[in-house]
Order: structure tokens, then sequence, then C-alpha cells
């Protein structure tokens, strides 16, 4: 069929942007996690990444995509 290439990228996209996501959202928290006191502007960029890392997520439970 024609859709079945163009959802094969899709879907592993999805999963190298879930990834990266992860990392960054990771690295985020530790950064956060060990600075006495963390700016306004690290937290925010923190919730961001978190933000989009779980909405990937929830995008990937919804088409039953796993990284297998």
């Amino acid at each position: 069929m024609f859709g079945k290439r163009k959802w094969k990228k899709e879907k592993e996209q999805l999963l190298q942007d879930i990834l990266q996501l992860q990392s960054e959202w990771t690295r985020l928290k530790k950064i956060i996690d060990q600075s006495i006191e963390p700016s306004e502007t690290g937290r925010f960029e923190l919730m961001v990444a978190e933000a989009k890392y779980f909405y990937l997520l929830r995008e990937a439970r919804y088409y039953h995509l796993n990284a297998n």
C-alpha cells in the first residue's frame, strides 16, 4: 500500500524522538537535582522537556508502538 512506508518512517522517527527527549530530560533533571539554587530558566526547560517526553510516550502508547 502507499501509506505503509510513510508510517514506518514516522514510527522510527517517533521512537528516535522519544529516546532523544528521554536523554535530554534525564540530563536536565540531573543538573537541576545537583544545583544548589536552580534558576527559573532551568526549571522551565526541565518542565518543557518533561512535557514533550510524556506527550510522545502517550502518542506511542496510542499507536501501540514499542522499541522492540
